[in-house]
């Protein structure tokens, strides 16, 4: 059996822990906020940007930008976006298991990797995947300059066909509670599905296509980089939230099992003393 001292000592260490997980819970709970006024304020805008830019790739002449060709697929370029710390539940898991689902659903196929997140370089390392760049504490001050840079690296990859196709995997935030594991095209440009009353006419184009097409075209993948790092950071913040609000949760619950064990402990200890004094007391009689 525990002796009293022992038990204490292991309630002091949980109820240390406990107040780190607690500070934890409270700091990703703020930034959550934060991360979730910079969604609010993206989406809009970047849904509008994919709704135009879908229709105009199946309408528009490919030839009129690099960034609409649709070519052979010989090589692709994933980007995985993960955190840089764990104690966030399953947010890296389930980021890095759809990551393991692309590349089986491609066996075969060169997949070269970009990951932002030292937990998604940890995943290609194990997988011995080529890293074509890494990203690392990109979410401890996350800026739309760092999007620029990620997009514009794979832009030039596409142009210069070192890559044929360019795709993103990233938790979508959905609440505090549902972070979804995505898997995005960006390049080449998406093409959208026309239904049957569409006609596959392009548009009129003011001023010329190719300056238009040079301007908008990689201002919506640096935008689409952009939107999945955002997804990303709420998502964490949320998954680290949670995951510390349960384990402050089962510390309390622990705290509350050893406590009332030591306690039964110690009360029988009280017993047998008092046993042995009266026995002592009765043998001497």
């Amino acid at each position: 059996m525990a002796k009293t001292h022992d038990l204490k000592r292991r309630i002091r260490s949980i109820k240390n822990t406990m107040q780190v997980t607690k500070a934890m819970k409270m700091v990703s709970a703020a930034r959550l906020r934060r991360a979730q006024e910079r969604i609010l304020a993206t989406r809009p805008f970047t849904q509008a940007m994919v709704k135009v830019l879908s229709s105009l790739a199946v309408r528009a002449n490919a030839e009129r930008h690099p960034l609409l060709e649709q070519r052979e697929i010989r090589r692709t370029q994933l980007i995985v976006v993960t955190s840089d710390r764990g104690l966030c539940g399953s947010f890296n898991a389930n980021a890095i298991k759809a990551a393991g689902a692309f590349f089986a659903s491609r066996a075969g196929e060169p997949i070269i990797l970009m990951t932002v997140g030292r937990r998604g370089r940890d995943f290609a390392r194990r997988r011995r995947v080529p890293i074509t760049a890494e990203w690392l504490d990109v979410f401890r001050s996350l800026e739309f300059g760092t999007a620029q840079q990620i997009a514009d690296d794979v832009i030039e990859r596409f142009v210069k066909r070192d890559v044929d196709a360019v795709y993103i995997v990233f938790n979508e935030f959905k609440s505090v509670v549902s972070q979804k594991p995505v898997v995005e095209q960006i390049l080449p440009i998406p093409r959208a599905e026309l239904v049957a009353s569409d006609v596959a006419e392009d548009y009129i184009y003011e001023p010329a296509p190719e300056p238009l097409l040079d301007a908008i075209l990689p201002g919506y993948v640096r935008l689409r980089v952009w939107g999945a790092l955002l997804e990303s950071a709420a998502a964490e913040h949320a998954a680290r939230m949670t995951a510390m609000d349960a384990a402050t949760k089962n510390a309390t619950d622990l705290t509350e099992a050893l406590t009332l064990h030591m306690n039964r402990v110690r009360q029988a200890s009280i017993t047998t003393e008092i046993i042995e004094v009266v026995s002592g007391a009765a043998a001497l009689g």
